[in-house]
Formats: C-alpha cells, sequence, structure tokens
C-alpha cells in the first residue's frame, strides 16, 4: 500500500526534502536546491520535520536519531549528519537545582533527541526520572519555573539572562561518560521510497557544505545576532557532519539505553541504504 502511495505521489508533486532550519544543518544543505533541483526543499525544526516524514508529507528529512529508533519502516539514506565529538554548544541543559535533585524538566519543544539524551543521562548517571513538560517554541528558560530546563539549537548558543545552579552541555557530557560521538540527526526515508538522485546529492551537499564553513559563518552569524567567529567555531570544532563507524557505535549504544529507560521501542532495526555503506 505504501509503495502505491509513493508511485501516486510522484505524479502529483516533486519529491520534498526536508531540512533542519538551524545553523548546525547549514553544512548539510549546502547549495542542495541545486544539486537536487527537480526537489523541493523545505525547512523546519526537527521534530515537525519527523511528523511530516511519518504521514508521508516529505520523501527524505533530516530528523531527529531518535525517531529512527522508534520507527522500523526508516532506512538512513546518507552519511551525512550532525553528530559531535564533544562539546556541541547548541544543546545544553540549564538546572535551578543540583542535579540530582531535578524532580521537573522542561524540554525545548523542538528537540526529540536532545530530549531523549537528557533523560538518559539524568536516569543512568543519578537515578533521576523527573516529571516533563514543554517549552514552547519562543519561550524563555525564564518562562518556566521547572527545575531543570532543556534548550537546542541557535537560542541555545545564547546564555540565559537567569543564572543556573548547573549547565550541561549534553554533547560533551556524553562523549565523557561513554567515550562515543553523538548523533542528534540523520536523513531517512521510508524503506519503499526512491530517492533517484537525491541520496547522491545529499552527500555532495554535506560535502560542500564541509568545505565551505567560513562563508556559511559569515552569511548566517548576523541572522542569529552572533559574531561569524563564534558560528565558524561552532560548525568547525562542536560539530562532526559523516556518520562513521564510531558514530553508528555511538548511535547504537544511544539506542540501547532509550530501550532500557523506556523511551523506545524493543526490535526495531537499524538499516543503511546501500549508499552509506558502500561509503
Amino acid at each position: 500500500m505504501n509503495a502505491f502511495i509513493d508511485d501516486v505521489r510522484k505524479y502529483d508533486r516533486p519529491l520534498r526534502i526536508g531540512a533542519v532550519s538551524y545553523l548546525n544543518s547549514k553544512p548539510l544543505i549546502e547549495d542542495l536546491a541545486e544539486l537536487a533541483s527537480d526537489a523541493e526543499l523545505i525547512l523546519d525544526v526537527p521534530s515537525r520535520l519527523a511528523d511530516d516524514l511519518s504521514a508521508c508529507e516529505l520523501d527524505v528529512a533530516l530528523i531527529p536519531s531518535v525517531e529512527v529508533l522508534r520507527d522500523g519502516e526508516y532506512e538512513i539514506v546518507s552519511d551525512a549528519c550532525v553528530a559531535t565529538r564533544g562539546p556541541v554548544l547548541s544543546v545544553k541543559l540549564f538546572s535551578r537545582v543540583p542535579v540530582a535533585q531535578v524532580r521537573t524538566l522542561a524540554l525545548d519543544e523542538g528537540s526529540r533527541t536532545s530530549a531523549t539524551l537528557a533523560r538518559i543521562l539524568l536516569a543512568e548517571r543519578y537515578g533521576v526520572r523527573p516529571a516533563t513538560e514543554l517549552l514552547p517554541l519562543g519561550f524563555a528558560a525564564e518562562e518556566t519555573s521547572a527545575d531543570a530546563v532543556l534548550l537546542i539549537g541557535d537560542r541555545a548558543m545564547k546564555p540565559p539572562r537567569e543564572r543556573f545552579v548547573v549547565t550541561w552541555d549534553l554533547g560533551e557530557e556524553w562523549t565523557e561518560w561513554t567515550g562515543l560521538p553523538f548523533v542528534f540527526a540523520m536523513w531517512a526515508a521510508r524503506r519503499d521510497c526512491d530517492l533517484g538522485d537525491v541520496e547522491e546529492a545529499l552527500c555532495q551537499s554535506r560535502d560542500r557544505g564541509v568545505g565551505r564553513f567560513a562563508d556559511i559563518a559569515r552569511r548566517e552569524a548576523p541572522k542569529l545576532g552572533i559574531t561569524p567567529e563564534l558560528a565558524h567555531d561552532y560548525l568547525a570544532d562542536n560539530l562532526h557532519f559523516t556518520l562513521g563507524s564510531a558514530e553508528q557505535a555511538g548511535l547504537r549504544l544511544f539506542q540501547e539505553l532509550a530501550v532500557k529507560n523506556g523511551l523506545a521501542p524493543e526490535g526495531v532495526e537499524l538499516v543503511f541504504r546501500h549508499y552509506l555503506s558502500a561509503r
């Protein structure tokens, strides 16, 4: 049935690519509109992209990695990803109390992978399983009374006005604890969706973007109210954009811990398309 729907969709509209609108994904979509000129590029926050891919409103999307762990119908279709091998800068947990005393946690509405990661770190390292609430997009950390607040993306890069007892960079916490990289987002499609040349274009776009950090930083920094130097260092030093063997190991450990803590279902196999395995 899904294959039939996909065939019909091809005649109704161009293939749709969903990408994240944050700075951390800009290297993954450099010249993508040119490289995949027959497709339509749509930008949104990670959680909405995941919903649209699930609803077949998108054909391929850069979605939170936890979504791939939760849906056995997805395949990872490129070795382009958003990962970190240390401090990530744009995913932070701010706590008003010592971590062991956190009882309530406000989660950035745009996040799913980071929300899962925060809950795993709290549970595994401190035995803390707080009640959670959503922090809507556009709301500042000061607008919730929760013990701790998770912020992601560009707004996490700016220090909050309030002083907090503890600040965690979740990339740093994960890598120091596990010794492995962490994969925040990756390109995924349903198993029966033929992407044609788009699969190759996703990797080509990443390759171009990685070679243009300075240009991307100069272009994007003014929109975010940060310096080009900070934007460049963030892209070059805090992020990694290739899903290699170490990233795959980190992803599998994340899956194991998410299942253990009831945050992902058992039995979902990670499937990598032929292009990724061939690189």
